[in-house]
């Protein structure tokens, strides 16, 4: 699909759970400087969303649900709540809704004087194996995150792939990111059950597809520069990558 209005991806944090000073890992696709769509929610996330665009998102993509990744929602939910802004669109992988529910919408006394419920500054919207928003279809795809249909990625044909967190996904990037896609990935210095260790990045992707990605969720500034120095390229808060030239 042809999608030049589509034009930025922009990173509002890079860091792994435990790095907050990197910000809890989430983007925003844009069109120009209009922010488009919002990737994960983390506790510092949707803060950086409204000083970086002095507003406050009206779509947002969850990965999964981790709380480095939902843990802004509620904040985002009283900042709706008061703002009277609208509702925001909130695409959900439909196998994430049930917990999503349990974990940020059903605790009773949201307002303390009552008569408010999370849903209400919210248009929940279910999603299979993709979405239509500002005129685009994203791809939505189970990748290796610990449990199977724990965690997504999402992508756009031709412009992107960002891979959530995930372990090694040769297999889904080969269907879906085989063109020119820039492609943003988990990564850190090790590994394990949730993540992409930089041996298992170095090892299950081809040097050419390496060239073509982005790395993010990283644990520290110190680790950044030691998986610089192994040749991935990483993305730092706020940077934004141009989708164009993809």
């Amino acid at each position: 699909m042809n999608t030049p209005h589509l034009d930025h991806l922009r990173f509002l944090g890079v860091g792994g759970a435990n790095a907050a000073e990197l910000g809890n890992a989430s983007a925003v696709l844009e069109a120009g400087p209009k922010p488009v769509l919002m990737i994960d929610c983390g506790f510092t996330a949707w803060r950086s969303f409204e000083q970086t665009y002095a507003a406050l998102p009206d779509a947002v993509f969850i990965t999964h649900l981790h709380m480095d990744h939902i843990g802004g929602l509620e904040g985002l939910y009283y900042r709706l709540r008061f703002a009277d802004a609208g509702l925001t669109r909130l695409f959900v992988p439909a196998p994430l809704i049930p917990r999503l529910h349990q974990r940020v919408a059903e605790y009773p006394g949201l307002l303390a004087e009552g008569g408010s419920n999370f849903w209400d500054v919210f248009q929940l919207v279910p999603v299979g194996a993709g979405f239509w928003h500002h005129a685009c279809w994203f791809g939505v795809y189970p990748v290796r995150h610990h449990a199977p249909d724990s965690a997504f990625a999402i992508g756009l044909s031709g412009r992107f792939f960002y891979s959530g967190d995930t372990r090694p996904i040769p297999e889904i990037l080969a269907h879906h990111a085989s063109g020119q896609e820039l492609i943003f990935h988990d990564v850190g210095l090790h590994s394990n059950p949730s993540h992409t260790g930089v041996q298992d990045a170095l090892r299950e992707y081809s040097e050419p597809l390496r060239r073509r990605m982005v790395f993010y969720h990283y644990g520290s500034e110190l680790e950044a520069e030691q998986l610089r120095l192994l040749g991935l390229r990483l993305a730092q808060r706020g940077e934004r990558f141009s989708l164009l030239n993809a």
